[in-house]
């Protein structure tokens, strides 16, 4: 069973303080075995994670479109705790092709990803779907309206927006209202332009989940590189840099969840660790 973790809203919601990105364990050439990402989620959830964030797009390649999301399914169906407890959050919108990756935000394409999202995690109504990234041949209002239809008939009970700058997170506010939750941007101490996106979720109450919150897959080691303040702080207090990395986020605002990425049980169960470490305003003046 979960152990209880300090908590902070997203919509109707209280999730634990430092939620679970399941990305990694979809990406091709760095995937562990399927027993290794189930052994990592459950630490996860026994650890007091309530908030698992996965996308459609999160998978080895185009041709497994809904990857992630099925081990995310799978774990929870195995977990003892209660599954109604974890908050799931998906997302479409962002695509997978032979070459890579595209977007496509007409609201046809989004209400049928949402339908594919829906059977795979084998729910009747997905806890927070996320728009995953503006396309610039769709208007941004159109996009949204399909959110708010998803909303209104029930197949979504919060609606996100992701990779969205300010003037599209108001955009998105005035036409979802308080349907609107969540933001999920980039944030680390290596990217931080996502300052101002911060900002504009604290005026208007929603939640600001910062994805890459260590600063991104292949780049978790080097948080000192960027400031030396964040190995020197981890060192003295006994803990690893990447502790202190989202407890430094977590102080940033009070509507911060960060998403560390994992694919080891080890690794999520030391992010957990950051939501009992409270900086110092010294220390936080240190890391800047």
């Amino acid at each position: 069973m979960s152990n209880a973790m300090r908590t902070r809203a997203i919509g109707s919601r209280n999730v634990g303080v430092i939620g679970l990105g399941a990305m990694p364990m979809s990406v091709a050439g760095h995937m562990p075995d399927e027993g290794q990402s189930i052994r990592t989620i459950l630490a996860a959830l026994d650890a007091g994670v309530t908030l698992i964030d996965t996308a459609d797009a999160y998978t080895p390649s185009h041709t497994d479109v809904g990857h992630n999301e099925r081990l995310v399914a799978r774990a929870l169906s195995l977990w003892a705790g209660d599954a109604d407890s974890v908050l799931v959050a998906t997302k479409g919108g962002h695509t997978r092709v032979p070459d890579g990756w595209d977007v496509d935000g007409r609201p046809s394409y989004l209400k049928e990803a949402c339908d594919r999202s829906l059977k795979v995690l084998g729910v009747e109504s997905i806890g927070l779907y996320q728009h995953h990234r503006p396309d610039p041949r769709v208007p941004y209002e159109e996009t949204m309206g399909a959110l708010k239809d998803l909303h209104d008939a029930g197949k979504i009970q919060m609606a996100g927006i992701s990779n969205a700058n300010p003037e599209q997170i108001r955009l998105a506010h005035d036409i979802l209202g308080d349907r609107l939750v969540s933001v999920q941007n980039e944030y680390s101490p290596r990217f931080r332009s996502s300052e101002p996106e911060i900002d504009v979720c604290a005026e208007l109450g929603l939640a600001f989940l910062p994805w890459s919150p260590l600063g991104g897959m292949s780049r978790t080691g080097e948080l000192g590189r960027h400031n030396s303040a964040f190995d020197e702080i981890a060192e003295e207090r006994g803990v690893s840099p990447q502790q202190v990395c989202l407890a430094w986020e977590l102080a940033r605002s009070p509507v911060v969840i960060p998403i560390p990425g994992a694919s080891r049980p080890e690794t999520i169960l030391d992010s957990v660790g950051a939501a009992t470490l409270e900086l110092s305003k010294e220390e936080l003046a240190r890391l800047g």
